[in-house]
């Protein structure tokens, strides 16, 4: 079942705003805390290697995002595209994993940010609570958190674009510290820190190599954040595509030459030392190159940054994908209202704003459980979109396509195979990437409350459940109005023009008898 309709948001976001969203949601924290731990596995080239192998492996799985978002943009990317391709149970499975995805990472952020405060004032956590998990949770730490979830909600409630100017100022900052310890490692480093860590030395390299890219595509989940709000972008469709794609480049450049940069900055001892203490091995480099402990803490106000970003993101991804779903009536419509000032979801926003509020309670031990099923939620969204857009090829070959990829076959085959392969990490043992039971709990959780959802909205909104609504623009709107007119126009003549005729039978048979 379909319809079609304008679209309710508004149309405010630019080329740089949606460049900005996708870029800030795949560089988080990840770059500050985890370069250590790739170099020690990969080595310094070797762990820049396996990011860049990483970023294609994302890249054909953008591809198709690209061509697909260009084609359909509308509010809730994933859902469009898999109700085009495999109708509403599909986009069911499709989207609600991705809903996961999003809000686990909302959730995990509102832990990060504070934990992070820790590192910059030791003295920061006071009035200890309870233990979660091996956890201690401190009061200061949680106002912190909650203060700044509910000021994150309210910046995404007051409209997309008050989200991308904060986006954009948190972004350019992150940038900036990057760039400071690129810049400073070329000037205060030296060639021969990287020797003995140049590839990994406990394995071959090419096996240190493929054990950083396995785990990379993880660090580059965010950029299917532009589908999401693609209603509300005022850029030409063909753009949506490649910026697109140069938000998924510019993240594998900005890992890669971070890598680099400790690399050239710190031998492998000092990394070592730092992975054995602080373990912010990004924030020592940054130290050491500027000779300043001061630097280390700016660096590390960039990884806070990162977070903020990222969570930014995915609250905008999570309430919107909750949004379209709301809209086919496969959760409650509720969530499908909009804020009718700012054109945002609003009970969606209120939703997510909830559960990153309530998030913290539960301690960061039992966010990282989340979160790990939330990626792989993502990976399987991301399989499935993949699959949409072979099946659209064949399904739909005359579909308008702005931004088409050429040889789609072997763009879609490997996208198919590439997010399969991240799936498969998560299932497989021993790969690195495995859930462990209890993110398995939460997954299994995630999925019961799916079920229950599409049961009763089925049983409750009957046909309706499951209908696509597709967006035209004003111009069609106006053409299906006037085409509306028209056909009432014509119905009101043809009834006119029948009572007519009716009546004028009826006089002549009363005349014929009369005769």
């Amino acid at each position: 079942m379909e319809n079609k309709k304008t679209s309710s948001f508004d149309k405010v976001l630019g080329a740089w705003d949606i460049l900005v969203i996708a870029f800030g949601a795949m560089i988080g924290w990840g770059w500050v805390v985890s370069s250590g731990d790739w170099i020690n596995t990969g080595g310094a080239v070797g762990a820049a290697i396996g990011f860049a192998i990483g970023g294609v492996m994302i890249f054909f799985v953008g591809l198709t995002y690209a061509e697909l978002t260009a084609a359909m943009p509308q509010c809730g990317g994933e859902h469009v595209f898999s109700h085009r391709a495999m109708g509403p149970i599909g986009s069911f499975i499709c989207t609600w994993t991705i809903v996961l995805g999003y809000v686990s990472v909302a959730c995990f952020e509102a832990c990060a940010l504070p934990t992070i405060i820790t590192y910059i004032y030791p003295d920061f956590l006071q009035g200890y609570l309870y233990t979660v998990a091996g956890f201690d949770v401190y009061a200061s730490w949680l106002i912190v958190a909650i203060v700044v979830a509910i000021f994150m909600t309210i910046v995404n409630i007051k409209g997309i674009k008050t989200a991308a100017m904060l986006q954009t100022i948190l972004t350019v900052i992150i940038g900036a510290v990057g760039i400071l310890l690129i810049v400073a490692s070329v000037f205060t480093g030296s060639a021969d820190n990287l020797q003995g860590q140049v590839f990994a030395s406990d394995t071959s390299p090419l096996h240190g190599i493929l054990r950083v890219a396995l785990v990379t595509p993880f660090f580059f989940i965010g950029f299917d954040v532009i589908p999401q709000a693609a209603e509300e972008i005022n850029v030409d469709l063909k753009k949506i595509g490649r910026i697109l794609i140069l938000s998924i480049v510019l993240a594998v450049v900005f890992y890669a030459l971070i890598i680099l940069a400790v690399g050239y900055v710190l031998p492998n001892s000092e990394i070592l030392a730092s992975l054995s203490g602080s373990g912010l091995v990004t924030a020592d480099a940054m130290a050491k190159a500027f000779h300043s402990s001061i630097m280390a803490k700016v660096l590390i106000v960039g990884g806070m940054c990162g977070i903020v970003t990222s969570w930014n993101s995915f609250l905008m991804g999570g309430s919107r994908a909750m949004y379209s779903m709301a809209e086919s009536y496969m959760i409650p419509k509720f969530f499908a209202k909009l804020h009718p000032k700012h054109k945002t979801p609003i009970n969606a926003l209120y939703l997510v704003g909830l559960l990153t509020v309530l998030a913290p309670f539960a301690g960061r031990e039992m966010l990282v459980w989340i979160v790990d099923a939330g990626n792989f939620g993502c990976c399987v969204a991301y399989c499935m979109v993949a699959f949409s857009f072979l099946i659209l090829r064949k399904k739909e070959p005359d579909l308008p396509r702005p931004y088409k990829v050429g040889p789609y076959k072997f763009v879609g085959v490997m996208a198919v195979l590439m997010s399969g392969f991240m799936v498969a990490c998560y299932l497989v043992p021993g790969s690195g990437a495995t859930l462990v039971w209890q993110e398995w709990l939460m997954a299994g959780g995630w999925v019961i409350l799916g079920a229950v959802f599409f049961v009763v909205c089925r049983v409750r909104y009957k046909e309706k459940f499951g209908s696509l609504v597709e967006i035209i623009s004003d111009a069609d709107a106006a053409t299906l109005q006037a085409s509306d007119r028209d056909l009432d126009l014509a119905l009101d003549n043809a009834i006119e023009a029948a009572i007519e005729a009716a009546i004028a039978t009826v006089l002549n048979e009363e005349a014929a008898k009369q005769l």
